[in-house]
C-alpha cells in the first residue's frame, strides 16, 4: 500500500504528533521498543559462530571486501607534510612480537616433541615481571592488536551474500604466530602506539593516530580544510570538515583522497553527514545548507551526484520534494548495494528518501525525492495551529547481512523524534512498518536525547553442518534518554502461495530493555551480541544481549569526544517543560552520533584535538596481552576462567556452548602452560641464563597449572609434563605439596606411581607422616605400590593408612587385624614396657571394627557397596568367632595369641579383645548388632549371584553368623571365671539393650536374663550406674521376673528410681510411688507431678490410696517444701488444703520458707487464682503472713492490708509486729480503718517525731563538722542554720571539701536520707487528715430547714475551740515545723497547706482558725524572725501554687470549649446534603446543599436534617409553620408500635 506526501505532512498515525509521522500509509501494527544511532556495518559472510573476520555496519551499507583481512591496522610514520594527492598504496611489513614467534616455536618444538619422544628447550620468554609492576608502553607495542575478525572472535558480522568465508582454519593462534605478509591489505597493517593510560590487557585497548591527528588539527590543515566535524569509518576512514571539505584515509594513516575543493560542495557549509556505500567505492556528505553530494572515489574531482534542497521561493508553490534551503542535514544512509538510492533526515525533523534515474553521467540523471518523516514548516501568515518542536534524533538503514532475507529488498529505515520511532520501509513505496511512543520508564529527571542502531540478520552456526542453516533475526538498540530497548524483527510467513509482488509482513518484538543511571547519546554494535552505549557523561558501558547485561564500564571524559548542539535551538522549547508523558527535562543533550562510530569490532572516536581508535579485545588478545609483560601465571589463570565460563563470554568472543569453548580455549591453555614452564625452569633454548625462578613464583605457577589441568580434565599433562618440569628443576617439593589439597578436597585422586613414590619420599624426609597418611587415604589405591607402601606405612606406625590400602586394594579385611593384635600381644603379656604409641595404634583396631562392619571405608567413612561391604563383612565374623586360630593368608602361619608353649583358648581373637577393652569392642558390636547382614545365612550367599565360583571358607562362615550365635558365644567368653565385674557389666548392658530390638533374633533363658539383671544392679562405679539403669529399663520392656519384689531390694539399693517408679505405677503401689519419687535427687521437681497423678479429682486412686498417700505428703511435708516451696504451697492448696496447717507446723523453724509458702497462697502472681478455701481464709494464717511480712517486705504491708476487709485483722496481733519493723504507714492505716483516728495519728506523731529528732542530729554534725574543718567555733549554742552554698564557699569547704570534708558528706546524705521517710510519712498523715475531713463534710453540709436561715457567725477575740479535724492537721503541721527549716522541710509545709486548702474548701473559717493556731504555736516556740518568715512564706506560696494552677485549669478548660462550640457553629453552618429525590409532588431535583439551621426553606424547597427533601407547601401548616418529615416520623411511629 503507496501514499504520496501532501502539504501538510505523512500518512496520520494514532499519535499526538503529526510532525513526526512518515508521510506514507500505516503498517501491520507492531511492538514497541527503542532505538539508538547506529554507524553502518561491513558485512562479512558469517559461515560459523566462531571464526572469521567480522564486518561491522557501515551506514547500512554491506561491504564487498574478501573476508580474509582480519585486522585494520595504522602505519606508525608521520608524513612531514599533508599529502593532498598523492595516495599510498603499498603494504606495510608486519612487525610482530618477538614473544608471539617464540610462542610459534615452541609450538613447533611440542609437535615435534610429540613425534620424537624427546624433550628440546625453545626460546626465552621476556624478562618476568609481574603484571602490575609493568608501566603502559609508550612505544608501537610488538604485536597487533586482534580485531573482530580474528578467529576468536565469532563470526557474526554481516557480510554481502556470496561473499567468501572468513574463518582461518586451524590454531587460534595460527594466524598470530606466522602472519603472512602476501596476505596482509593495506588497511590491515600494524596499528600504532596504544593509548599511555590503556593497558594492554585491557577490555578496550586504544590507540591514538598520531598522523591523521597531525594531519586534521594542525594549523595548515585547518587552514586548508577547516577543522573536522565528523567521521565515518569504513574500509577508509573519512571525515567531514567545517569548509565543507571529505578527507578519505587509509588505514596506514595514508591521505588517499581530498573531496570537494574546487567544486560547489565547499560553497555549501560545513559537512554535518557522511555515509558510504556498501561496496566502499561511494560517499556522500550532507551539508549544513541541506545540500547533498555523492562521490566516487575513484573519481574525486566531480560529484557523482548532487541533491539541492529546495530555495525559500519553492515553498510557497512547491511541487516536489527536499530539504529546506538553510536546514542542516543529520543523517545519510546508503539503500541496499546502490549508489543511486539513499535516505536523509534533517534537523527540523523531515527525512526523505531519494533515488537517481540511470543516465549517461551526472546530467543525465535526475534525483526523485519523496518525504517519508514530518512536515515543511508553517508560512509566517499561516492560520494553523502551532506545532511542536521536533528533530530528528537518529537514524539508521537496515544493511545487508550473509543471510539472504525478505526484507533485503524493502530498504527499511529507522529513525527516533523526541516522540516517536518510526520505522519506514521505502521500497517499492514508502511505507510505514512499525511505531512505538517513548516508554514510561524514560527518567522525567535525565537529559533529553536519541539513539539508534540496526544490527542485520546473519547465518548462524550449526552443530550438523549438513543441516538447514539457521539465520539470527534482524535487531533493533534504540534508547531515549536513558532506557535502551532491543526490538527484533520477524518476518510472518503467510498462508498459502506467496505473492511475490506483494511486500511481506513483519512483526516487532521487544526483547529486553536496560535502564542506565544517565542519558545515552550513541548506540553502536560491536558484533551480533555486543552492543556499545555512549552516556551523556561520556561513559562507554558494554552491554551483553539479549539479556542487555553490563559486562565493563570505561570513562572516556579525558578524550575529550567532540560533541555539538544540534537540536538545542529546535528543541528548546521542550526544556523544563512537563509533556504529556510527565517528563520534564532540564536540558537537550549533545549530538555525538558524528564523532562515535564502530566497524569491525572497533570504536572510532572524532575527538576535539585527537582521533583515537579502540580495539575491543577477545580472549586471546588479553591473554597475549600478559604474556608480553611476563605474567605467565596471569595468564593461565585468566585462561582457566576462560575455560570454566566464570567470564563475560560475549564480551572476549568466546561462545556460549562449553562443546565450542572447550576445544578453543584448552589447546591455547596447554601450550601456555609448556612455554611458561620452559621459562621458568630455564629451558628456553634461546635464553643465555639457566636459573629457575623464586620459590614463591613457582608455587604460584604450580597452583595456576593444577587448576588449569583440573579444569581441563588433563591431569596426563600435570603429571607427565609439569612433574617433570618440576622434577628436573628441583622443585618437585613445591609440585607435591601443591598436590596435597587438591588431593584431600578429592580433586585428584588418581596418582602415577612415578608421583606417588616421590611423594612417600618427601613427606617421610620432613618428618610429615601424619598428612601423607591423609592424602594416601584419599588417593586411588590401584595406582600404588601395595609392597612399598604397606611396608612404609608399617615403619612409620601410618595404620590408618595400611589399612585403608589393605582394604581398598586387595580387598583384605584380616591382614589389618592381624598386624593390630600384633600390638596387643606385648602389652597384655606385660613381657616389655608399655609403649604408648602401640597402645595408641593398638586402639583404632575398634574404629575400624565399628566401621567396617557396619559397611563403611576405614578411616573416610563412605560406604561400601555391595558386594564388597558384605565380604567385609564376613571376614572379620570369621575372624573373630571361627573358634581357633587361622592361618592367613592361605598357606601362611597360624597367627597365635600365647608366647611359648601355652595352649590357645578357645576363640583366641576375640578373647585378646576383650581382655584388652570390651567396652569399646562392645560398643563397635552394638552398632553391628543394627546391620541386617546379621540376618543372612549360607544359602544367601550362595544365591547372590555367586554360583559360577565356589565361595571361599571365611565367607560362608562369615555370613552364617548371627546375633544369636554372637550372643551365645559372648556369655560362653566372658564368664564370670575370665573376667572380672568390670568387663561383664559391659556385656550383660550390652545384652539388656539388643534383646528388646531383636527378640526375635536373640533367645535367652529366664536363668540367665536373671543373672544379667543382677549384675546389672551390681555397677563398679558411679560414672556407669546411670547405662544400668537404661539397661534395666530396656529389659524390663520384654521380661518379667517371676521374683519382682525380690529384686526391687536390688533396685533400691542401686538406687535406679526410674526402675522404682516404673514398677510401682504398674504395680499401683503409689504410697511407694511417691517415697520413690521423694528418694529421686536427680529429678526432685517430678515430685508435685506425681501428687498431681495421685490426688487428682479423677485419680484411678480408691480414697484409702488417697488417705495413704497424703500420709506420706505429711510425714515429708518439710522435704517437698525444702524442694520448693511456691509449688508445694499451689499443689496442696489444690488438692489437700486441709494440710496447710501440717505443712506450715513442718516448717516453723524455717521463716522464710513459711513467707514464700504463704504469699504464694495469699498473694498469687498475676495469671492465677488466690487461695480462697475456707482453711487458708482464716485470720490465723493472715496474721502471720502479715507478721513476716513486716520481717521480709515491710514496704509492702501498706499495701496488702489496704486490699483486706475490715475485722478480718487483731490489732493487738500485727500492730507490735509493724511498729518493730517500720511499717507504720501499715499500722496508721489500720487504725484508721477500725476508727481510732487519733491512736493512728499519735502513733503517726511519734514517729514523725523521732524521725525529725535523727533529721535535727544529722543537720546538727553535718554544721559542726563543716565549722570545725573552718577552724570556727560556734558563737550562739542555739543549732546553728544550715550553711548555704555561698557561705560553704567563702569557708573554703565548696562541695564539702576541707580538713573533715568527709564527715561532712556523710552526715550530709545522713540527712538527704531521712527525707523521703518524712515525705512518705507526711503523705500518710495528710491521708488520715483529708479522710476525716471529707467524713466531717457529709456530716456538716445537711440541708437547712424550710423558714430557718444561717446565721453568719461573729468574729469574736475570744479563741475558738478546734474540732477533732482541725486538731489533726494542726498535730501534723506542727509535728513538721519543729523540724529545723531546711529546703526540703519547706517544701513538706507547703504540700500540707496545699492539701488543706483542697481538703477544707467548703468551710474557710476551718482553715482560718488552724493558720491562727499554727501561727501561734510558731511564736511560742520560734526564736528567729527568719524561721517565722520561712514558714509564712511558704504558707502563701501554697495559696499561690493554687491560684495558678486554678487559672491554667480554667484557661485550657475555656480554650477546649471555645474549639467545641466554633466547629459546632461550623458544622450548623454548612447546613445537609439532599440524601435522596424530593416526595412532594412538583419538587424537582435539588442540587448542591440546603443552608440553614434546623430547617431551612428558600425557593419552594424545604431539606430536613434527616436528607429528606419536600415542597415548601407540602410541608407548611396552617399556623406558617413547616412540619416534621412525614417519612421518617412515620416510620419511627411504626417502630415504636
Amino acid at each position: 500500500m503507496s501514499s504520496t506526501p501532501d502539504e501538510n505532512g505523512a500518512a496520520v498515525a494514532p499519535m499526538p504528533e503529526p510532525e513526526d509521522t512518515p508521510e506514507v500509509t500505516e503498517p501491520t501494527e507492531g511492538a514497541k521498543v527503542n532505538g539508538d544511532t547506529s554507524s553502518p556495518v561491513d558485512t562479512i559472510e558469517e559461515p560459523t559462530e566462531e571464526a572469521g573476520s567480522g564486518a561491522v555496519e557501515t551506514n547500512g551499507e554491506p561491504t564487498e571486501q574478501p573476508a580474509e583481512a582480519v585486522t585494520e591496522t595504522i602505519e606508525t610514520e608521520q608524513p612531514t607534510e599533508i599529502e593532498a594527492t598523492k595516495v599510498h598504496e603499498e603494504p606495510v611489513e608486519d612487525d610482530s612480537s618477538h614473544l608471539l614467534s617464540y610462542l610459534q616455536e615452541a609450538r613447533t618444538e611440542q609437535e615435534s616433541e610429540d613425534k620424537s619422544g624427546l624433550i628440546t628447550p625453545g626460546p626465552t620468554f621476556k624478562k618476568f615481571q609481574s603484571a602490575a609492576s609493568i608501566e603502559a608502553p609508550d612505544t608501537t607495542p610488538d604485536r597487533p592488536p586482534s580485531s573482530a575478525g580474528s578467529y576468536s572472535t565469532p563470526d557474526d558480522t554481516p557480510s554481502l551474500h556470496g561473499s567468501i568465508a572468513s574463518s582461518a582454519a586451524g590454531s587460534a593462534f595460527g594466524t598470530r604466530f606466522s602472519p603472512s605478509p602476501s596476505s596482509v591489505k593495506p588497511e590491515d597493517a600494524p596499528l600504532e602506539t596504544l593509548d599511555d593510560k590503556s593497558a594492554p590487557w585491557d577490555v578496550i585497548r586504544w590507540t591514538k593516530l598520531k598522523t591523521i591527528t597531525s594531519q586534521l588539527f594542525s594549523e595548515a590543515g585547518k587552514r586548508s580544510f577547516g577543522t573536522p566535524t565528523c567521521i565515518c569509518a569504513s574500509a577508509t576512514i573519512a571525515f567531514g570538515t567545517s569548509k565543507g571539505i571529505i578527507l578519505i584515509f587509509k588505514y596506514p594513516q595514508t591521505l588517499q583522497s581530498i573531496i570537494g575543493p574546487g567544486t560547489q560542495a565547499v560553497e555549501c557549509g560545513p559537512i554535518t553527514a557522511l555515509a558510504v556505500s556498501a561496496d566502499h567505492t561511494t560517499i556522500a556528505g550532507g551539508h549544513a545548507s541541506g545540500h547533498i553530494f555523492t562521490w566516487e572515489l575513484s573519481k574525486p574531482s566531480k560529484p557523482f551526484l548532487k541533491i539541492p534542497p529546495l530555495m525559500k521561493y519553492q515553498m510557497e508553490n512547491r511541487r516536489e520534494d527536499g530539504h529546506v534551503e538553510g536546514v542542516a542535514v543529520l543523517h545519510l544512509g546508503f539503500l541496499g548495494t546502490r549508489h543511486t538510492a539513499l535516505v536523509s533526515s534533517d534537523e527540523k525533523g523531515m527525512a526523505f528518501s531519494h533515488l537517481a534515474t540511470r543516465g549517461l553521467g551526472a546530467v543525465g540523471r535526475t534525483v526523485k525525492t519523496a518525504r517519508i518523516l514530518g512536515r515543511y514548516p508553517l508560512a509566517l501568515d499561516s492560520i494553523e495551529r502551532p506545532r511542536k518542536p521536533s528533530t530528528v534524533l537518529g537514524m539508521s538503514v537496515l544493511p545487508l547481512g550473509n543471510s539472504q532475507e525478505k526484507t533485503d529488498s524493502m530498504g527499511l529505515v529507522a529513525m527516533l523524534t523526541p516522540y516517536l520511532l518510526v520505522i519506514v520501509s521505502t521500497t517499492p513505496v514508502a511505507q510505514t512498518q512499525h511505531k512505538a511512543v517513548r516508554p514510561k520508564e524514560v527518567a522525567g529527571e535525565a537529559d533529553l536525547s536519541g539513539c539508534l542502531a540496526w544490527y542485520p540478520a546473519v547465518k548462524l552456526k550449526t552443530a550438523n553442518p549438513e543441516s538447514k542453516p539457521v539465520s539470527s533475526k534482524a535487531r533493533l538498540a534504540y534508547a531515549w534518554s536513558n532506557v535502551l530497548t532491543l526490538l527484533e524483527l520477524t518476518v510472518v510467513e503467510g498462508e498459502g502461495p506467496e505473492d511475490p509482488n506483494r511486500p511481506p509482513a513483519l512483526e516487532f518484538h521487544a526483547k529486553s530493555r536496560y535502564r542506565c543511571d544517565e542519558a545515552i547519546v550513541a548506540v553502536q554494535w560491536f558484533s551480533r551480541q555486543i552492543i556499545g552505549i555512549l552516556t551523556v557523561t561520556r561513559r562507554l558501558i558494554i552491554l551483553e544481549d539479549t539479556a542487555l547485561r553490563v559486562t565493563e564500564t570505561f570513562d572516556l571524559m579525558p578524550k575529550r569526544i567532540l560533541h555539538l548542539d544540534v537540536f538545542g535551538t529546535q528543541l528548546k522549547d521542550l526544556v523544563n517543560r512537563l509533556d504529556e508523558e510527565g517528563s520534564h527535562h532540564p536540558r537537550i543533550a549533545d549530538a555525538f552520533f558524528n564523532s562515535f562510530r564502530t566497524y569491525k569490532g572497533r570504536v572510532f572516536l572524532l575527538c576535539q584535538h585527537e582521533v583515537s581508535v579502540g580495539t575491543l579485545s577477545n580472549w586471546a588478545d588479553r591473554l597475549f596481552a600478559m604474556l608480553e609483560v611476563g605474567d605467565f601465571i596471569g595468564a593461565i589463570t585468566l585462561a582457566t576462567t576462560y575455560y570454566i565460563g566464570k567470564d563475560n563470554k560475549l564480551t572476549i568472543g568466546l561462545p556460549e556452548d562449553p562443546v565450542i569453548r572447550h576445544p578453543m580455549v584448552e589447546e591455547k591453555l596447554l601450550e601456555m602452560m609448556s612455554a611458561s614452564l620452559r621459562y621458568a625452569f630455564g629451558k628456553n633454548q634461546n635464553s643465555t641464563r639457566r636459573e629457575t625462578l623464586g620459590k614463591e613464583q613457582l608455587q604460584e605457577l604450580a597452583v595456576a597449572c593444577f587448576d588449569a589441568c583440573i579444569a581441563t580434565n588433563r591431569t596426563d599433562f600435570l603429571f607427565d609434563e609439569v612433574f617433570e618440569y618440576f622434577e628436573q628443576g628441583g622443585a618437585q617439593g613445591i609440585f607435591l605439596e601443591t598436590l596435597e589439597p587438591h588431593i584431600l578436597d578429592r580433586l585428584i585422586s588418581f596418582i602415577p606411581p612415578i608421583v606417588v613414590k616421590a611423594l612417600i619420599l618427601h613427606y617421610t624426609s620432613r618428618e610429615l607422616e601424619s598428612r601423607l597418611e591423609e592424602m594416601i587415604c584419599h588417593m586411588d589405591t590401584t595406582t600404588l605400590d601395595i609392597d612399598q607402601v604397606t611396608t612404609l606405612c608399617k615403619q612409620h606406625s601410618l595404620y590408618d593408612a595400611m589399612i585403608y590400602v589393605w582394604n581398598r586394594a586387595l580387598g583384605d579385611y584380616v591382614t589389618p587385624m592381624i598386624d593390630l593384635l600384633t600390638l596387643l600381644l606385648p602389652l597384655m603379656s606385660n613381657t616389655t614396657e608399655n609403649d604408648n604409641l602401640d597402645a595408641t595404634n593398638a586402639l583404632k583396631i575398634f574404629p575400624y571394627l565399628s566401621y567396617t562392619l557396619t559397611g563403611r571405608i576405614y578411616p573416610t567413612g563412605k560406604d561400601l557397596t555391595e558386594p564388597e561391604a558384605s565380604n567385609a563383612k564376613a571376614q572379620i565374623y570369621y575372624f573373630l568367632f571361627l573358634g581357633q586360630t587361622i592361618a592367613w593368608p592361605k598357606g601362611a602361619k597360624p597367627f597365635l595369641t600365647k608366647l611359648g608353649q601355652e595352649p590357645e583358648p578357645s576363640f583366641p581373637y576375640l578373647r585378646l579383645i576383650l581382655q584388652f577393652d570390651a567396652s569399646s569392642f562392645l560398643s563397635a558390636l552394638n552398632e553391628a548388632f543394627e546391620d541386617t547382614f546379621l540376618n543372612g545365612t549360607t544359602e544367601a550367599l550362595l544365591s547372590n549371584g555367586n554360583s559360577n565360583r565356589e565361595p571361599s571358607e571365611d565367607q560362608v562362615f562369615g555370613r552364617s553368623v548371627n546375633r544369636q550365635y554372637v550372643t551365645s558365644i559372648l556369655l560362653e567368653v566372658m564368664n564370670p571365671t575370665d573376667f572380672p565385674p568390670q568387663d561383664t557389666i559391659y556385656l550383660d548392658m550390652f545384652i539388656a539393650r539388643n534383646l528388646p530390638k531383636f527378640p526375635q533374633f536373640v533367645l535367652l533363658s529366664g536363668s540367665a536374663l536373671h543373672r544379667v539383671l543382677v549384675g546389672l544392679c551390681n555397677p563398679p562405679g558411679e560414672d556407669i550406674a546411670d547405662d544400668c539403669q537404661l539397661s534395666v529399663e530396656y529389659l524390663l520392656t520384654v521380661y518379667r521376673p517371676p521374683d519382682i519384689d525380690a529384686l526391687i531390694a536390688l533396685f533400691t539399693a542401686a538406687r535406679f528410681f526410674r526402675v522404682l517408679k516404673s514398677i510401682f505405677r504398674a504395680e499401683k503401689q503409689y504410697p511407694k510411688l511417691l517415697r520413690a519419687y521423694l528418694e529421686d535427687s536427680e529429678a526432685p521437681e517430678a515430685v508435685f507431678d506425681c501428687i498431681s497423678e495421685c490426688l487428682r479429682p479423677r485419680s484411678p486412686l480408691s480414697m484409702k490410696q488417697k488417705t495413704d498417700v497424703e500420709q506420706v505428703i505429711q510425714d515429708a511435708a518439710s522435704q517437698i517444701i525444702s524442694i520448693s516451696p511456691e509449688r508445694s504451697a499451689r499443689i496442696i492448696n489444690s488438692y489437700c488444703p486441709s494440710l496447710h496447717s501440717h505443712m506450715l507446723s513442718a516448717i516453723e523453724d524455717k521463716q522464710d520458707w513459711q513467707f514464700t509458702y504463704l504469699r504464694t497462697l495469699l498473694e498469687p502472681e498475676s495469671g492465677s487464682s488466690p487461695a480462697s478455701t475456707v482453711e487458708i481464709q482464716k485470720q490465723p494464717f493472715i496474721e502471720r503472713y502479715i507478721r513476716l511480712l513486716c520481717r521480709f517486705d515491710p514496704g509492702h504491708v501498706s499495701e496488702y492490708i489496704s486490699s483486706l476487709r475490715s475485722g478480718d485483722l487483731r490489732l493487738a496481733e500485727v500492730i507490735p509486729a509493724m511498729e518493730e519493723s517500720g511499717a507504720m504507714d501499715a499500722a496508721v492505716v489500720l487504725l484508721a480503718r477500725e476508727g481510732k483516728i487519733r491512736d493512728a495519728m499519735d502513733r503517726l506523731l511519734g514517729h514523725l517525731q523521732t524521725l525529725a529528732v535523727a533529721y535535727s542530729a544529722a543537720l546538727e554534725a553535718a554544721a559542726k563538722a563543716a565549722m570545725e574543718a573552718a577552724a570556727l567555733t560556734p558563737v550562739s549554742p542555739s543549732l546553728p542554720e544550715f550553711p548555704s552554698e555561698e557561705e560553704m564557699g567563702e569557708m573554703g569547704l565548696e562541695n564539702g571539701e576541707g580538713r573533715e570534708g568527709g564527715d561532712t558528706r556523710r552526715f550530709e546524705s545522713a540527712a538527704d536520707a531521712i527525707i523521703p521517710e518524712l515525705q512518705k510519712y507526711v503523705n500518710v498523715g495528710i491521708w488520715l487528715c483529708a479522710g476525716q475531713s471529707r467524713l466531717l463534710k457529709s456530716t456538716t453540709t445537711a440541708p437547712v430547714a424550710a423558714g430557718e436561715q444561717r446565721r453568719p457567725r461573729r468574729r469574736s477575740s475570744i479563741p475558738t475551740p478546734l474540732t477533732p479535724e482541725e486538731t489533726l492537721w494542726l498535730d501534723l503541721l506542727n509535728s513538721i515545723s519543729s523540724m529545723p527549716i531546711t529546703p526540703p522541710i519547706r517544701q513538706l509545709l507547703q504540700s500540707i497547706f496545699s492539701s488543706l486548702l483542697s481538703s477544707i474548701s467548703h468551710r474557710s473559717s476551718s482553715f482560718l482558725t488552724i493558720l491562727r493556731a499554727f501561727l501561734s504555736r510558731i511564736q511560742e516556740t520560734t526564736t528567729s524572725l527568719q524561721d517565722l518568715r520561712d514558714v509564712v512564706g511558704g504558707v502563701f506560696e501554697a495559696y499561690r501554687y493554687e491560684e495558678l494552677m486554678l487559672g491554667l485549669a480554667m484557661r485550657m478548660v475555656g480554650g477546649d470549649l471555645w474549639g467545641e462550640a466554633e466547629g459546632l457553629r461550623r458544622r450548623r453552618g454548612r447546613g445537609w446534603r439532599p440524601a435522596q429525590q424530593a416526595f412532594g409532588a412538583g419538587v424537582r431535583k435539588t442540587a448542591g446543599k440546603a443552608k440553614g439551621k434546623g430547617i431551612e426553606t428558600g425557593e419552594g424547597v424545604v431539606v430536613f436534617r434527616c436528607g429528606c427533601v419536600y415542597c415548601r407547601g407540602c410541608v407548611m401548616g396552617e399556623d406558617g409553620e413547616v412540619k416534621g418529615c412525614g417519612r421518617c416520623e412515620g416510620k419511627k411511629r411504626v417502630e415504636e408500635e
